[in-house]
């Protein structure tokens, strides 16, 4: 989910700037890998705050998103810079965005809180959400480009549900149980969406576990147990690992330019990572699915500042 402070109205961020970085801030894409104990610099640049990376289905470009656009990077020639990909007519975006599995379609989330798809080449885009008086924030598309996972927001006083958008256009709500969610995305094979939730720690405000639900619904299943508030499960194309971010214990939704952790585990074992890298940054970091094609190696922004 896009707001910098959790469960800010978009309605209302929309009408203020989209984040920029602070005096001395610069955006680093970073590569890492399971097999990598120290992550690879990719870009970097003090002109513009980028987010969310995806890796293209062919492996050549990065999608990120910054100051409202999509933007790619090329991940052989990042010296080229920053693409900006144009669509018609032109939306406001935030930082959740999905790559078809076609490999030729972004589904795009937007300031308005609609979710749309739009050719990654760039041209026209088409909403995809229905005008229902709620917020829709993309975070999964499934293995078979059918149907999206999202978090339904009614009112940002209550919690976020697990949304799916059908191929009719209609809209199932899967129970999750008390407590908010975030990031809902399935596995591969398609029998699982894993997720963010508040629903194991309702007496620690903000202390967001990983857990997964059938794709039919039905009970969760808690794959971590920690004391970080860990946020956005990512698995990797094979289904052998996945990526998601820790922040420090106590903080509140996935706020920005805080120490955070990125962790690489199997997914056998959520509570032991195979490789995790600090960084100064949270929200932008790891929003949305990050691996490589071959699911050798995940991207992720950093944000240092300068003093």
């Amino acid at each position: 989910m896009t707001p910098p402070t959790d469960r800010q109205d978009p309605a209302q961020q929309e009408k203020s700037h989209h984040r920029t970085l602070r005096a001395g801030q610069r955006s680093q894409v970073w590569v890492a890998g399971p097999d990598l104990s120290a992550p690879r610099l990719l870009f970097q640049t003090d002109e513009i705050l980028i987010e969310a990376p995806n890796w293209t289905l062919g492996g050549q470009h990065l999608l990120v998103n910054g100051d409202g656009a999509a933007w790619t990077l090329n991940v052989h020639h990042p010296e080229q810079g920053l693409d900006r990909i144009v669509f018609d007519p032109p939306i406001s975006l935030n930082n959740d965005h999905v790559l078809s599995p076609d490999g030729e379609h972004i589904y795009l989330s937007a300031m308005d809180t609609h979710i749309y798809r739009g050719p990654l080449a760039g041209g026209s885009v088409t909403q995809l959400t229905p005008n229902d008086g709620k917020r829709h924030f993309l975070h999964g598309v499934s293995p078979d480009d059918r149907r999206l996972a999202y978090v339904q927001i009614d009112d940002f006083a209550r919690p976020g549900t697990l949304a799916i958008l059908n191929p009719d256009h209609t809209v199932t709500v899967l129970d999750t149980g008390p407590g908010h969610l975030d990031g809902p995305e399935w596995s591969p094979d398609g029998r699982w969406i894993y997720f963010n939730t508040e629903a194991f720690t309702t007496t620690t405000p903000g202390h967001a576990q990983i857990a997964r639900i059938s794709d039919q619904g039905g009970p969760l299943q808690r794959l971590t147990t920690s004391s970080t508030v860990d946020w956005f499960p990512h698995l990797s194309p094979d289904g052998r690992w996945a990526s998601y971010t820790t922040f420090p214990p106590g903080t509140i939704g996935h706020p920005a330019d805080l120490p955070v952790e990125i962790r690489l585990v199997s997914v056998d074992d959520w509570n032991q990572p195979v490789q995790s890298y600090a960084l100064l940054g949270g929200q932008g970091s790891l929003n949305v699915n990050s691996w490589s094609p071959d699911s050798t190696r995940v991207a992720y922004i950093a944000y240092p500042i300068e003093t």
